[in-house]
């Protein structure tokens, strides 16, 4: 099989010759020691995963200092890691709101990059593009503590909110159908390692019909959706399952999620993907200990098809690529079927 297939028949439960393995984002660091000369992260996952992972290209505006606004008006800032975190944004209230306009889905460059990485690597590899669902890109259209106090206070300017960035993602998404991509992954974390951030209650009145709309959309659009979500995901994981998503990721050790009873419970229902702990065994912990691990999760997850072995997040910039390496290695010998 080739990684486009290995991929493909996990997510769809059907028969494969090796566990998969792809990662959301690895840190340039972690590229540079394992395949040097400055390759990029797709030439990377090229070459070690099965699958290459991409974003929407949106315009950056430079205001100075490592901070940047985006075409939606978010304002965020890069350090050394491979990924931003937001500042500030430009909707308030409902008046800002009804005044604002998202960014034009059929700009000609908008996805300049997913068409290079479908030419590229689409015949071989799973080409997988990272849009959202109901919270990301809400909670960045302002800073992220008022976006808090306003679902408390404001919930039916949240509610409009969500359905505005609901609608211009279905409209990207109708034009990412037409590039032949068949694979999206939803970025869009709502809980941390204590629970959700919001109640499952909110959840189901303010987001979950958006999450319903949206999600059913990318399925009705022909899309494989791998939805992500970081931190204990349990009082929230029916709503995904009633959505519609075909993968689970990552299932957080750190955060209580056992990977043996989301495996036993909703592994026939989706594929499931992650429980390597980049948070303490990749980065503290030795190649044998990654060994160790890796295998674990191999051992519980692959008895049946429907696993994707990866990082319980990212390959982020305090992973020991040693370990990222051994990791690797353990997938490829000890995940075959």
């Amino acid at each position: 099989m080739n990684s486009l297939e290995r991929v493909t028949a996990a997510i769809k439960h059907e028969p494969l010759d090796k566990v998969p393995h792809f990662e959301w984002g690895i840190d340039k660091l972690v590229i540079n020691a394992l395949m040097p000369g400055g390759h990029s992260f797709e030439e990377f996952s090229a070459v070690f995963t099965d699958a290459v992972c991409v974003d929407i290209d949106y315009a950056l505006e430079d205001l100075g200092d490592g901070t940047v606004k985006d075409e939606w008006g978010m304002i965020k800032k890069y350090t050394k890691e491979h990924h931003s975190f937001p500042l500030e944004g430009p909707i308030h209230n409902m008046e800002e709101l009804e005044a604002y306009t998202p960014p034009d889905p059929c700009k000609e460059s908008r996805f300049k990059t997913l068409k290079e990485m479908l030419e590229k690597y689409g015949r071989e590899k799973a080409v997988i593009l990272h849009m959202n669902d109901i919270w990301s890109i809400p909670s960045r259209l302002m800073a992220y503590e008022d976006f808090l106090c306003n679902i408390m206070d404001e919930p039916e300017f949240i509610k409009a909110l969500v359905k505005m960035t609901v609608d211009a993602q279905i409209l990207m998404a109708q034009e990412v159908a037409k590039t032949g991509c068949k694979f999206i992954w939803t970025g869009d974390d709502v809980a941390d390692s204590s629970g959700p951030t919001i109640s499952p209650v909110t959840y189901k009145e303010i987001f979950f019909p958006e999450l319903k709309r949206i999600i059913g959309a990318y399925k009705d659009l022909g899309f494989f959706v791998l939805k992500h979500c970081d931190g204990y995901l349990m009082p929230l994981l029916d709503f995904y399952l009633e959505a519609g998503i075909d993968l689970l990721d990552p299932i957080d050790p750190i955060a209580g999620m056992d990977l043996k009873h989301i495996k036993d419970t909703y592994g026939q229902r989706i594929a499931i993907k992650g429980n390597v702990n980049c948070a303490t065994t990749l980065v503290f912990g030795s190649v044998d200990d990654t060994v160790a691990e890796t295998r674990r999760c191999l051992d519980i997850a692959k008895g049946t098809t429907g696993y994707v072995c990866s990082s319980s997040n990212s390959i982020h910039s305090s992973v020991v690529p040693a370990n990222y390496k051994a990791m690797l290695e353990t997938i490829d010998q000890y995940g075959r079927y």
